[in-house]
């Protein structure tokens, strides 16, 4: 099987900062880094960590031909990223001594993805094969409507919350991952509990709490304990936690054991300072709880 993502490739501008800035403040950093994010590529490359064969469909701009490089590095194919007249998408990200984050976005390249190319890449895909796909890029409904006719499952991960994208997504998603706040959005937005919106399988995030899935079609839900630890960088754990879940699904891993393993991906993660680049492997996760 194989786990086809149309997601965000951003470059991430990470300030350590001794508390989130509140309007007007001016505030100095101690420390700065940069490297290789977005919510699609950080899934991504958790997704290829977790053993998962992974294609990302995705555009950069001049400015980011090295954060496809990264990608290929980590073991993702990259023959569907396209090249843009806009400037490669990236986050100025402040994180506070207490491992919280406050980020900005800007879209670039992220919103120039054509049909043709999701086309293109999905024409390699076979039944069986997942679809993933983010907030971060345009063309989400369109290639889950492509994905869906091909027999492939649809994931999508709700973020950042925007109700005109949830809502055109809904009836074409098999999968949706959510975090605590994302969902009492999407119950206000649509009046209605998180599991009466028709989407057979849900997983909820709930941060230090864990995680929470909804099997809809069996009427059972379940809870999963988060790993405590010392956090030092929320960024990206999500999008780890995420990227794990699928590559567990599409390795044909039963829910349980996939939920299991993405809640110690996600664990690690925030014990680590960065996205896409300090994301942990298997083997890093299972070193790391031996230890």
């Amino acid at each position: 099987m194989a786990v086809w993502n149309l997601g965000s490739i951003n470059i991430d501008n990470v300030y350590r900062v001794p508390h989130l800035p509140v309007a007007g403040e001016t505030l100095a950093a101690g420390a700065f880094q940069r490297g290789l994010g977005g919510k699609g590529a950080n899934m991504s490359v958790a997704a290829a960590r977790c053993a998962a064969r992974v294609h990302h469909i995705g555009a950069i701009g001049a400015d980011g031909r090295w954060a496809k490089d990264r990608l290929l590095e980590y073991g993702v194919d990259t023959r569907f990223i396209a090249d843009s007249s806009e400037p490669t998408g990236h986050a100025n990200i402040s994180v506070d001594d207490e491992g919280e984050n406050q980020i900005i976005l800007y879209t670039g390249a992220n919103g120039t993805i054509s049909g043709d190319q999701l086309g293109q890449a999905l024409s390699s895909a076979n039944q069986g094969d997942t679809f993933v796909t983010q907030n971060e890029t345009n063309a989400q409904a369109e290639g889950a409507k492509i994905a869906r006719d091909m027999g492939l499952r649809v994931v999508y991960a709700a973020a950042p919350f925007s109700v005109d994208a949830v809502q055109a997504m809904l009836p074409l998603t098999d999968l949706l991952i959510l975090n605590e706040v994302e969902c009492a959005q999407l119950e206000t937005a649509m009046a209605m509990p998180v599991v009466e919106t028709g989407v057979p399988h849900i997983v909820v995030t709930l941060g230090a709490k864990g995680c929470r899935y909804h099997d809809v079609q069996a009427g059972q839900t379940s809870d999963i304990p988060a790993i405590q630890v010392d956090p030092i960088d929320t960024t990206g754990a999500g999008d780890t936690f995420s990227g794990y879940l699928v590559a567990g699904l599409d390795r044909g891993l039963p829910m349980a054991q996939s939920l299991s393993l993405a809640t110690k991906a996600a664990a690690l993660m925030v014990t680590r300072l960065g996205t896409a680049d300090v994301i942990p492997d298997l083997k890093d996760i299972e070193d790391w709880r031996l230890g």
